[in-house]
C-alpha cells in the first residue's frame, strides 16, 4: 500500500518527550511567577533606597527562564532521541525478522532477551507465528509430494494395464476391465479424499446444529456390513452431544473414525465402542477398538497425510489411502475441537473427539 511519508516513531517519541518537559518546564515557571513574584511590591525602598521588586526580578528572571527553557527543549530532544532509539531498539528485530519472512526464511527466530514486557511479548508471539507458519508450510509441502505420488500410481497402473490390452489382444478383457474399474475407483476415492480435507482445512464451514449421537448411530448403521464380514462387535452408546458445524462434514469424520476402528482391528472377534456425550459445555465422541500394539512413537504421526502404521492390519478391499485420520484431523480443527489418540495397553486405539457444545 502506497502511503505518503510521514514522521517516524522515534521522531513522534521524541517531539513528545520534549513537548512534554517544555510545558513542564513551563508549568514550573508559571508557579514561580504565580507565588512568588505576585507578593513582590512593584517599588520598594530598602536599606540605602535598594530592594527587591517586581520590576527588578522580572528583568533578571525572565531572561534566565527563557535559557533555562531552551536548554530543557535541547535536552529533550536529544534525551527523547536517544531514549526513543533504545526503547524502538526491539522493534526493529521484528521488523527485520518480518521482512526476512516477507522472503521466505522461516527457520529464524527472535529470541529477544530481557526481562517480559509488551516488546517482548510482541517478540515471543511473532516466533510462535514463525513457528507455526514453518511447520504449516513443512506439512503442505509433504502433502503435496505424497499426494502427487499417490496419483502418480494409479495413473501409472491404469497405463499399464492399456498398454497391455493393446499388445496383447488374447489377454482376458473382462480381467483387465475389472483391474482397470478398480485402480480408477482408488483414484477417485483419493481425489475425493484430497478435496475433503482441503474444504476442512480452510475452516470455512457451514454453522448448523449437529448430534453427534445421531452421526454416530448413522455411520454404525452404514458399516455394520464390513464389521459382521470381519467378525467385529460394533456397540454405539451414549447420550446426545450437540455441536455447531458442518453436518457433511462431521458424518465424513464420524464414519472414518469408525471405519477405521474396525479395520485396524484384529482379525476375528474384535470389538468397536462408540460413546457420545457432553463434558460440561464441551461434546465428546469416543471411538476404541481392539487392535494390534501401537507403538507410543507411532500414534502421533497417524493423522499426518498418507501416514500409514506398518503395524496397523490391513485388508485389500479397505486398504485406503491413508486419508482417515488425516481428514479427521482436519475436519476437528475446522470445528474448533481437539482430537486425541492414546493407544490402550493391550492393543488397539482409543480416538476422543472433543468439539464445543451448543445449545
Amino acid at each position: 500500500m502506497d502511503r505518503r511519508r510521514g514522521l517516524s516513531a522515534r521522531m513522534k517519541l521524541t517531539l513528545s518527550y520534549a513537548g512534554f518537559l517544555a510545558v513542564a518546564g513551563a508549568l514550573l515557571l508559571a508557579v514561580v511567577w504565580g507565588y512568588l513574584l505576585r507578593y513582590v511590591p512593584d517599588n520598594s525602598q530598602g536599606l540605602l533606597g535598594i530592594s527587591p521588586n517586581r520590576y527588578l526580578l522580572v528583568r533578571t528572571f525572565f531572561p534566565a527562564a527563557a535559557v533555562a527553557m531552551a536548554c530543557l527543549l535541547v535536552f529533550g530532544l536529544v534525551g527523547g532521541w536517544l531514549l526513543a532509539g533504545r526503547m524502538l531498539a526491539p522493534l526493529h528485530q521484528i521488523r527485520e525478522a518480518a521482512r526476512r519472512a516477507g522472503d521466505g526464511s522461516l527457520s529464524h527466530r527472535i529470541r529477544m532477551k530481557g526481562r517480559q514486557d509488551e516488546f517482548r511479548e510482541l517478540s515471543d508471539a511473532f516466533d510462535s507465528m514463525l513457528g507455526k507458519l514453518e511447520s504449516h508450510v513443512d506439512e503442505q509441502r509433504r502433502f503435496a509430494a505424497n499426494a502427487s505420488h499417490e496419483l502418480r500410481t494409479p495413473l501409472a497402473i491404469s497405463r499399464a494395464l492399456l498398454d497391455v490390452a493393446r499388445k496383447d489382444p488374447t489377454r482376458d478383457r473382462e480381467e483387465l476391465v475389472e483391474r482397470l474399474q478398480a485402480v480408477n475407483t482408488r483414484a477417485i476415492d483419493l481425489t475425493e479424499a484430497l478435496l475433503l480435507l482441503s474444504r476442512g482445512d480452510t475452516g470455512n464451514v457451514t454453522r448448523e446444529s449437529v448430534d453427534l449421537s445421531l452421526l454416530a448411530e448413522e455411520a454404525a448403521e452404514t458399516l455394520l456390513p464390513l464389521a459382521e464380514q470381519r467378525r467385529i462387535a460394533l456397540d454405539v452408546t451414549g447420550g446426545a452431544a450437540l455441536t455447531s458445524g458442518s453436518a457433511e462434514l462431521l458424518l465424513r469424520m464420524v464414519t472414518n473414525l469408525v471405519q477405521n476402528a474396525v479395520v485396524h482391528n484384529v482379525p476375528t472377534g474384535g470389538t468397536v465402542t462408540v460413546r457420545t456425550g457432553t463434558d460440561g459445555t464441551t461434546s465428546v465422541l469416543r471411538v476404541e477398538n481392539t487392535g494390534p500394539p501401537l507403538p507410543p512413537e507411532l500414534v502421533p504421526t497417524l493423522t499426518e497425510p498418507f501416514r500409514r502404521g506398518a503395524e496397523r492390519v490391513r485388508t485389500g478391499e479397505h486398504a485406503g489411502v491413508g486419508l482417515g485420520l488425516a481428514i479427521v484431523h482436519s475436519v476437528v480443527r475446522a470445528h474448533d475441537g481437539a482430537l486425541t489418540l492414546t493407544p490402550r495397553p493391550t492393543g488397539g486405539l482409543i480416538v476422543t473427539v472433543r468439539l464445543p457444545g451448543a445449545p
